[in-house]
């Protein structure tokens, strides 16, 4: 894919001399290798967030088969390796690009060959590949979706469902200043690893309680250690979610003819409409699912069991409303890579606007990403 025209190869404003005017700021990038995605983000900072120059996604399932043998397949290394050298051939045509960050989250981090994989993808793409622990991968989430949270509500459940786990933090969240991270766990559970256990097509009642009930055992302690539930019920509470799962839900929530980031990123969602849109899904063939436009042949026999650990979290907390980022990982990187070189992103939250959706600091796109 070409890439998009950026401002500095515009024609300038006419009586300009395009000698004075101000260059534009450097360009960051930031390439978020999961057991099913590898991601990539290139953006500049502006003055109401970060704004994305270039996004790249493929469907690697780089942890395929990997709960039953320990190691990553010759076959998934091969697929994620030919991604990266795509995020690799476009980073190398922007010179401009100041600081890169890339890292790896929970197939590096879990496959016995992870290592070994790490140095074959730098030799061939050049990339150096950082397999970060589970905390920090929630971290990084957290910061990336920071304009997203209410300040209103003194505590966020915020999870992210992955291909090979699921990452949940407990966070405090005060009205003014960062967030702070209370606690955090990575549940062994994704949306691969949990569908390659139950993949019944469609998936039968019985497999879906089961899944539920695998998520929900990881979730009794760190409940009763923080008192998750009992602050739940004073409405201290909110929720949110970044992942594929959440979004897509969103989409078919809204009747999406094709996937918006617009109308989806921030949109918030209550318990009773989750509930009818996953239950639409869980009832449909793979075949039926790979129709919806939002879903595809490339996720359809993943959603059920992205459906069930989300059940799992609604039913243990019932928060009542989920709250939806199509951000996360990939922005907390770049938003940390420049603020250490001295930018300050305005990402406070705004107060809600007369739509009943939060006027916050975009993550603004320049082309229409992948």
């Amino acid at each position: 894919m070409d890439s998009a025209p950026t401002a500095s190869d515009e024609t300038p404003t006419v009586g300009i001399d395009p000698a004075t005017m101000p260059s534009p700021p450097d360009l960051y990038a930031a390439i978020d290798l999961g057991t099913n995605n590898c991601r990539m983000l290139i953006a500049r900072p502006c003055a109401t967030g970060i704004r994305v120059i270039e996004s790249f996604s493929r469907i690697v399932r780089l942890g395929e088969g990997l709960t039953q043998t320990r190691r990553l397949s010759e076959a998934a290394m091969e697929r994620t390796i030919e991604a990266l050298a795509v995020c690799a051939d476009r980073i190398a045509r922007r010179p401009d690009i100041r600081r890169l960050r890339c890292v790896a989250t929970e197939a590096c981090r879990r496959a016995e060959n992870g290592p070994e994989f790490v140095a074959r993808a730098r030799a061939r793409t050049g990339l150096a590949l950082e397999p970060i622990a589970a905390r920090e991968e929630a971290a990084l989430a957290l910061h990336g979706c920071v304009p997203l949270l209410d300040r209103h509500h003194p505590r966020a459940l915020v999870f992210d469902i992955g291909g090979g786990s699921t990452e949940l933090l407990w966070a405090d969240v005060p009205r003014r200043g960062e967030p702070r991270i209370i606690d955090a766990i990575s549940l062994p559970y994704g949306v691969v690893t949990l569908s390659e256990n139950y993949s019944r097509d469609p998936v039968p009642l019985a497999d879906y309680r089961q899944m539920i009930s695998r998520v929900e055992g990881g979730l009794l302690r760190f409940d009763r250690d923080h008192g998750i539930s009992e602050a739940v019920a004073r409405g201290r509470v909110q929720m949110l979610g970044t992942s594929g799962t959440v979004t897509t839900l969103g989409a078919v929530h809204l009747k999406l003819n094709r996937y918006r980031r617009s109308r989806v990123d921030g949109l918030t969602i209550d318990f009773d409409s989750l509930d009818a849109a996953r239950e639409c899904l869980c009832r449909m063939t793979c075949r039926e699912r790979s129709a919806i436009p939002c879903i595809g042949e490339s996720r359809a026999d993943l959603v059920v069991a992205g459906c069930a650990i989300l059940d799992a979290m609604c039913r243990r907390w019932p928060v009542g409303r989920l709250r939806i980022a199509d951000r996360g990982l990939r922005e907390g990187m770049l938003l940390g890579l420049m603020e250490a070189d001295g930018h300050r992103c305005d990402r406070h939250p705004r107060r809600a606007s007369r739509h009943g959706r939060a006027d916050r600091p975009r993550v603004e796109p320049a082309t229409a990403g992948a």
